[in-house]
């Protein structure tokens, strides 16, 4: 009697230090699970490839052109950081476009102010005030010429942005604010409208990469010189050269 009791003591110490099976298993099977959950790779959204350049979310302003030495990344108010592929794109297209109207407001300042054969040699002094002036002497003519340029804008933004409708839908599908619903399209490249009469633009990507970087020093460099003229001007009320001599 006494030797079964010892026996079955002895068995039931046993089985309490004996691994459990079914908790091996799960957590096995646990850990496994953490482990496929871990593998699984993040789903990265697709940019097409759009005058040989593809959206980079990591590069620096998403891997457009532009960066150049000695400056290389410039940008140190952090005005690109953490900035989606969608709004370094607009940022973009509004340097590209500021750009290319400084360069064409410093032409004309240099120009208007010292050839003027429009409307009978009327229009004279200051380039700040040449608008004005047109306006006056030629009233149908400045109403051509503010029709033109909103007819040249409606087409750029036709081309380039989504309609305001569908750009609001998504900006509030996805909760995005502060973009009075603007939107550029996915395959459109910022400034690229498209406009090339005499055949310039290149179709090696590299060579594209080159003349956008020169366009754009080219703009950074007339918008600096637009602002000086303009201040110059309503500072002095004088012409540009008349200042200098």
């Amino acid at each position: 009697m006494k030797t079964a009791f010892l026996l079955t003591t002895l068995a039931v110490s046993a089985s309490a230090f004996a691994p459990s099976t079914v908790n091996v298993m799960k957590t096995t099977l646990s850990m496994s699970d953490a482990s496929i959950e871990a593998e699984e790779p993040v789903a990265l959204p697709a940019y097409p490839t759009i005058n040989g350049w593809t959206a980079d979310p990591k590069a620096f302003c998403a891997g457009l052109p532009g960066a150049v030495a000695p400056l290389g990344d410039f940008d140190p108010l952090g005005f690109t950081k953490d900035l989606t592929v969608q709004q370094i794109k607009k940022y973009r297209e509004s340097e590209i476009t500021h750009g290319r109207v400084g360069m064409l407001a410093v032409l004309g300042f240099l120009v208007g102010e010292n050839f003027h054969p429009l409307f009978g040699g009327q229009v004279l002094g200051p380039a700040n005030t040449h608008l004005a002036q047109v306006q006056g002497i030629a009233p149908f003519f400045f109403a051509f010429l503010v029709t033109s340029i909103a007819t040249s804008e409606l087409g750029r933004a036709s081309k380039g942005w989504v309609e305001p409708v569908e750009a609001m839908n998504y900006n509030s599908d996805n909760d995005i604010k502060g973009t009075f619903g603007a939107l550029l399209r996915d395959d459109y490249y910022p400034g690229d409208i498209g406009f090339d009469p005499l055949g310039l633009k290149p179709t090696d990507p590299k060579e594209y990469a080159e003349m956008q970087t020169k366009e754009l020093n080219n703009g950074r460099l007339a918008m600096l010189a637009a602002i000086g003229m303009i201040v110059q001007e309503q500072v002095t009320h004088s012409t540009l050269l008349s200042t200098l001599l």
